[in-house]
């Protein structure tokens, strides 16, 4: 009935669905335990050929790591860009050169694309316009002239990528 990865697709929508139960709840007494333990089991049985955003998730050991790290890139990504984009509104006479530019992703997976996207969208100075298969359009308000998709890449997107490619497909 379940193959190796639809087991642990399966195991994870139990997990969030029962530790949504427990946040509901608000108690850990054992009746309400056990009561959410069959909800998430029917529930997670149920929805879980509907809800195929989760099977993005790269279940292994180190994927917790590359979450701890990818959180730590993200949050220097956004210092740094938050201390730029004040620099430039603090000093008109910095360039500002807005573009719309293509970046082009290697993840496969709907997740690992959106939270890309959402990556490069939350660190000021960009903005992700559209996500069309392995392609984001970035609105970039600093765009050097003449810069090409391989480097407008590497410059937006391959440091999220590096590190969201550790826990997601």
């Amino acid at each position: 009935m379940f193959n190796r990865l639809n087991l642990h697709h399966h195991l994870f929508l139990f997990t969030v669905i029962f530790l949504l139960w427990l946040l509901l709840t608000g108690s850990v007494a054992l009746d309400e335990l056990i009561v959410g333990f069959f909800v998430a089991v029917v529930v997670s049985l149920i929805s879980a050929p509907y809800i195929t955003v989760f099977e993005g998730i790269r279940y292994r050991p180190t994927a917790l790591i590359s979450v701890f790290t990818y959180l730590v890139y993200f949050s220097i990504a956004l210092v740094r860009a938050n201390f730029d984009m004040a620099r430039r509104v603090l000093s008109p006479s910095l360039p500002i050169s807005p573009e719309l530019l293509e970046v082009e992703t290697r993840l496969e997976s709907k997740l690992g694309q959106m939270l890309l996207a959402n990556s490069i969208t939350l660190t000021p100075g960009t903005l992700s316009v559209e996500l069309r298969h392995n392609r984001i359009l970035v609105h970039w308000i600093a765009a050097p002239e003449g810069i090409d998709l391989e480097q407008a890449t590497n410059d937006i997107a391959t440091g999220f990528e590096k590190h969201i490619s550790g826990f997601l497909k």
